[in-house]
């Protein structure tokens, strides 16, 4: 996959006392460096607005592995020593030149040959500063390779986008931009690809010839917590169905690459999400449907509406669930449905993906008192790791009846404890230089392409009925109508029952 073979490193990690680098960044660094993929050349400057020392810095890293519950090993002390801490003004040209310095003190001592990767875990607005100054101060390093990783938002719309996007290629290259989507580095969503690629039992049926429609669903049973003040400005549409659902339909949509280089999967992802079917605002309520909890009940437990939570306007219309019908206008997809849903305070924590495979023309075992099962091939993503796929079997006891039988494998079971958490999976990748599982601006540009149509309608209608769904359920009656006039159902995201006639 063209990848790089010299990984020695330091990182700037950009927001180092937040929240993502305490949960997600300082645990997964550790993880390479226990596994040996950081070998003793490696450094993290950490940088961020308060006073903090290199001492109080190293605390708090360790006080992140403790936190995450993942076993530290005698070499804590040792791992600890490649961290330093700057305090930082990312407006102020003399803390580039702070950073450079360090920068060069570090990779002396530690032996780094110039290779920089900074990290924005930091909110988006200071993007494009940073990356200007970074490049204009000699930040960017000329001996070795240079990365800027990017999390999302990237833009609130295409625009906004377009104007980052801009001010990040002043500095940095295509190729040097890593734009992250955590779910891209999840065990089952780069399964799918193997699922496809690597099974001739199904890619052979990969296409309208066999499948009726596909379902992908990502459903939270949490509600937006402290998050009211961010939330409200994004919404489910912005915060999940933009990157995060179009990234797994483009997954299961595209075409086989050549080859699994990055080029050639990136090509063809893009290329899916060129046959995006594209809408009208007009069309929009046709395909697209928004929901707002209101109170419900979760585990027994009364909780609030989406209005009644913290900094949420009494009056918010900002969906906290969004349902679509996407069409793929391509010879292999013409005709298939693909669903999509994804809500807060929803009855189950679960992302999983449904392939529904066409029924016989005669299928000798369909009776009219019967309910008619179909085929299923379901890819369990989160919290379980797996795949189950339906068949139709003999009933015990009985001649002549078929019942539906599922057969399960579970990945996260067998090693549960190994299995690498995504952000580790993608700063390796980074590391290595491998932008498979990273997003082109193409890709953000089309899905952008997409959505933005769909928010302008939203905008533009607000006759909305809000609160239209209890906490605790699967979202509005308008997301099962949505299927219904194709004569499909949302297939259960946990609860298998629905599975036995």
């Amino acid at each position: 996959m063209n990848i790089e073979a010299n990984t020695n490193c330091s990182i700037v990690i950009f927001g180092a006392t937040g929240d993502l680098a305490k949960r997600k960044l300082f645990p997964s660094i550790y993880n390479l460096y226990r596994k040996g993929q950081l070998d003793s050349r490696f450094a993290v400057v950490g940088v961020a607005r308060r006073g903090w020392t290199d001492e109080s810095f190293r605390e708090n890293v360790a006080a992140s592995l403790r936190d995450s519950k993942m076993q530290v090993e005698g070499d804590l002390e040792d791992f600890l020593s490649h961290f330093r801490y700057l305090a930082f003004d990312v407006t102020n040209t003399a803390s580039y030149q702070d950073l450079n310095t360090l920068l060069g003190e570090m990779e002396q001592q530690f032996d780094i040959p110039g290779n920089r990767m900074f990290y924005m875990a930091m909110a988006p607005e200071f993007f494009g500063t940073i990356a200007s100054y970074l490049k204009s101060e000699g930040v960017k390093n000329e001996k070795g390779w240079n990365r800027l990783i990017i999390e999302k938002p990237f833009g609130r719309d295409l625009p906004s986008a377009q104007k980052l996007n801009e001010e990040l290629r002043q500095a940095f290259a295509e190729d040097e931009i890593y734009r992250i989507d955590h779910y891209l580095g999840k065990e089952m969503v780069q399964n799918i690809e193997v699922i496809r690629f690597g099974n001739a039992i199904f890619e052979s049926l990969w296409s309208n010839r066999y499948i009726s429609n596909i379902q992908v669903t990502s459903s939270e049973s949490l509600g937006v917590e402290d998050r009211g003040g961010y939330y409200d400005k994004s919404g489910a549409l912005r915060d999940m169905l933009q990157n995060h659902m179009l990234q797994m339909v483009a997954l299961l949509a595209m075409e086989p690459p050549i080859r699994l280089s990055t080029d050639e999967v990136r090509s063809e992802k893009i290329k899916a999400l060129r046959s995006l079917r594209p809408m009208t605002e007009e069309e929009v309520a046709k395909y697209f449907v928004r929901g707002q909890y209101g109170p419900g009940t979760m585990g027994e437990k009364e909780v609030p509406g989406y209005r009644s939570e913290g900094n949420v306007p009494e009056d918010s219309r900002t969906e906290t669930y969004v349902a679509g019908k996407l069409m793929i206008d391509n010879f292999r997809w013409a005709g298939v449905p693909f669903y999509v849903r994804t809500g807060k305070r929803m009855a189950e924590k679960s992302t999983k993906i449904v392939i529904q495979f066409k029924d016989l023309p005669m299928n000798l075992y369909d009776k009219a008192d019967e309910k008619k099962q179909p085929n299923l091939l379901i890819i369990h993503i989160q919290p379980d790791e797996g795949i189950s796929l339906v068949l139709n079997g003999k009933k015990m006891g009985t001649s002549g009846t078929a019942t539906p039988v599922k057969l399960d494998y579970c990945n996260n079971c067998v090693d549960s404890l190994n299995t690498p958490e995504a952000y580790e999976k993608l700063l390796y990748d980074a590391i290595q230089g491998d932008g498979t599982n990273f997003t082109h601006w193409d890709e953000v540009a089309l899905s952008w392409q997409f959505v933005d149509v769909i928010s302008k309608a939203w905008t533009n209608n607000t006759n909305v009925d809000f609160p239209n769904y209890a906490a605790g359920s699967m979202g509005p009656q308008a997301a099962d109508d949505l299927l219904a006039e194709d004569g499909f159902h949302w297939w259960p995201i946990a609860d298998d029952s629905e599975f036995s006639i």
